[in-house]
């Protein structure tokens, strides 16, 4: 099977740092889905307006060339742990496929389709799209093995000369800095490190914070 990406992501997150690790995690983060000029037809998303979330089938274009790892360290088990690939959404698998669910927010000439709650990396290829479904989707009693807790979010806060710079970012964009950081970012093996400043390309920004006791503080916002 040969695989044809139908279009590119272009998100908020500009590197793979700060990229939430599921899909609405970070409720705010945006995307703009184009689409490659073969598939670029009004005709093929006919219809699709009628759905509140899309499924994106896509590629982990920055790690493929790395090929896949029979066992990964997940970073729900602290990244000292490890268990099967296919126990996981590592971006190492086989075929460097990804599965990301986002809420259609808008369809734009192009035609184009605005999306929210992503959790993919600027330019990521899409190879398909298929509808959400509610009715048969949504299983909240489905088992979640060792990922089965909610993910604790840490406080945010913006120091001194960074404050200014966040207040006059459009509102989505703070929106989407604050609750990327209170995921927590940082690798798990990197979690006790308290005096170390961490980077993140968020908004088209340099956004650089430190964590300590539970509080991410941003200290520094790159123009």
């Amino acid at each position: 099977m040969t695989l044809d990406p139908i279009g590119t992501v272009h998100t908020c997150f500009g590197s793979k740092f700060a990229v939430p690790r599921q899909p609405g995690l970070c409720p705010s983060a945006w995307g703009i889905l184009e689409f490659h000029e073969a598939y670029r037809s009004a005709e093929a998303i006919r219809g699709i307006e009628g759905f509140s979330h899309l499924w994106l089938i896509f590629g982990f274009h920055e790690t493929a060339a790395q090929g896949w790892k029979p066992t990964v360290r997940p970073p729900r088990l602290g990244g000292n742990r490890r268990i099967g690939v296919f126990a996981s959404r590592s971006t190492f698998r086989p075929n460097s496929l990804g599965l990301s669910l986002a809420r259609l927010e808008a369809i734009e000439d192009g035609p184009r389709l605005l999306l929210g709650g992503v959790d993919l990396i600027d330019g990521t290829p899409v190879y398909d799209i298929k509808p959400y479904l509610p009715y048969a989707e949504a299983l909240p009693n489905a088992a979640a093995g060792f990922a089965s807790d909610e993910i604790p979010r840490l406080e945010v806060e913006i120091a001194g000369g960074a404050l200014e710079v966040f207040q006059h970012l459009p509102e989505r964009s703070q929106a989407v800095i604050r609750e990327a950081l209170a995921l927590d970012p940082r690798p798990a093996v990197q979690a006790d490190d308290a005096d170390r400043t961490f980077g993140a390309l968020l908004c088209g920004h340099n956004v650089r914070f430190i964590i300590a006791d539970d509080v991410c503080r941003i200290v520094e916002i790159g123009l």
